[in-house]
Formats: structure tokens, sequence, C-alpha cells
């Protein structure tokens, strides 16, 4: 069983700052890609910015300059350091890990969820 688990979400007004946080725990054997996704009320999930387990890193064209993926491979976290952010951000914010638990059982989990809302 593998679990992820956010943090950081809340209110913030625009032009601020925020950091998201997922911790990944359980059977781990090893983590392929990681990401962030987002849901406004209405609209579909959406991919905001994507890590791989080289590192390389993708964005959505709407947050590039103002987002940052990282990740620690060591503790098995992915963290998003959202800066400028826009009323337009407002959404909930999942995290995403493609898990191998074992040398032969790989799999797609996803965190709760967390809040994220830009408003003065």
């Amino acid at each position: 069983q593998v679990q992820l688990v956010e943090s950081g979400g809340g209110l913030v007004q625009p032009g601020g700052s925020l950091s998201l946080s997922c911790a990944v725990s359980g059977s781990i054997f090893s983590i392929n890609h990681m990401g962030w996704y987002r849901q406004a009320p209405g609209k579909q999930r959406e991919l905001v910015a994507f890590i791989n387990s080289g590192g390389s890193t993708n964005y959505t064209d709407s947050v590039k300059g103002r987002f940052t993926i990282n990740r620690d491979n060591a503790k098995n976290t992915v963290t998003l350091q959202m800066n400028s952010l826009k009323p337009e951000d407002t959404a909930v914010y999942y995290c995403n890990a493609d898990v191998f638990s074992s040398r032969w059982w790989r799999d797609v989990y996803w965190g709760q969820g967390t809040q994220v809302t830009v408003s003065s």
C-alpha cells in the first residue's frame, strides 16, 4: 500500500506565494515520475508540473516562470513552490506519483488534494 499526503495549501493574496509538499510512504521500491495536478470548480483536472526520476521537469504554460517543482529522492517527497499567484490559480491541487512497490508491481497513486485559494 502506498500513501500520498499533501500539505501547504491555503488562502493567499494575488502576487503572493505558497509552497505545497507531498510525502510518499508505504511499500516503495522506487518512484518514477511525480507531479502536481489541479482542478478548479467546473473544470477538468489538469497537469501543472511534472518531474521525472532524473530530475527533468515540465510545466503547463500558464505557470512557467512562476512555479517550481522539486523532489527529494531520499525522503520520497515532491514540492511545488508557487510564486506570483493569480486568482486563476485557485483550485484543489493533487499530488501524483508513479510508484514501483516491487520490481514487478507498478501503479499510479494520488494524494487527497489540498485547496489553494488566491483572493484579495
